[in-house]
């Protein structure tokens, strides 16, 4: 028996391209995850119809559902109704309003984004959750760089694979490489290397609760040339560290890696 099925346009409305991305947002949505930057991160904005934590989260699904910059605001998210609805929205702010509220913000808001990173980490991480009397955490830093327009926060001239004479930031991240997820993330100028910013990306997470239990291991995974300057962060900034080279080396491409380990005694 053949039968068709007549869908409203009222319906058809809620008809998503990102039907795995509104999954996660109903996922995001039950667990409250945008809920310390709605608590934390104060802008100095008036609210008009939009309030600044819900355009920050306007800009956020944008650019999980592909954006390259938040022009696209109005063709990824504004248009698209069910990914809004998935993520708790009822609408969504002009690309223009969003990049208002991004320009508002101050070195304050940038800290306190980081404390809700942090609670939000605490919250949801499996690095976090590691098990240290099991297995040592294994910590890999390194660094990325991010091209960008010469305007731009940090924005200078430096290494950029393939591309000569460009401006741009170097992104430094610590990654838990058991879980895959990242524990530290900051931006530095174009011009600085991995061993001049491994003390602001190591202290973040030395001092995080995970690290100060009784009996606590990590394993840092650095380049060939910054392994020394991790055992001296190490040994600087987290109380009773010990830490010791472990050269083993392991094929990454055609670098050689190294290995630097500490031990915390409570």
């Amino acid at each position: 028996m053949d039968e068709s099925i007549i869908l409203s346009e009222s319906v058809k409305a809620y008809f998503s391209s990102h039907a795995s991305l509104a999954a996660l947002g109903r996922k995001m949505k039950k667990l409250k995850v945008f809920e310390p930057i709605t608590q934390k991160v104060k802008i100095a904005q008036k609210t008009v119809k939009y309030s600044p934590s819900e355009k920050l989260m306007d800009a956020f699904i944008t650019l999980l559902a592909g954006a390259q910059g938040l022009v696209e605001v109005n063709k990824r998210l504004k248009a698209d109704v069910g990914l809004q609805r998935a993520f708790g929205r009822t609408g969504c702010a002009e690309q223009s309003v969003v990049q208002d509220t991004l320009d508002a913000c101050s070195a304050e808001n940038v800290d306190q984004m980081h404390q809700a990173m942090a609670a939000i980490f605490r919250r949801h991480s499996q690095t976090y959750r590691h098990d240290y009397q099991l297995n040592w955490q294994v910590l890999d830093a390194d660094m990325t760089g991010r091209p960008c327009g010469k305007k731009a926060k940090f924005a200078s001239k430096g290494y950029f694979a393939k591309q000569r004479n460009r401006r741009g930031r170097q992104e430094g991240y610590v990654i838990g490489t058991w879980y895959e997820e990242i524990v530290v993330e900051r931006l530095f100028g174009g011009k600085i290397q991995l061993n001049q910013a491994l003390r602001p990306l190591i202290k973040p997470n030395a001092s995080a609760p995970s690290c100060a239990s009784t009996r606590v291991g990590a394993a840092w995974t650095t380049s060939t040339g910054s392994w020394s300057e991790a055992i001296r962060c190490m040994a600087r900034i987290i109380p009773g560290c010990e830490p010791r080279r472990w050269p083993r080396a392991s094929a990454n491409g055609s670098a050689i890696r190294v290995t630097a380990l500490a031990r915390w005694a409570g």
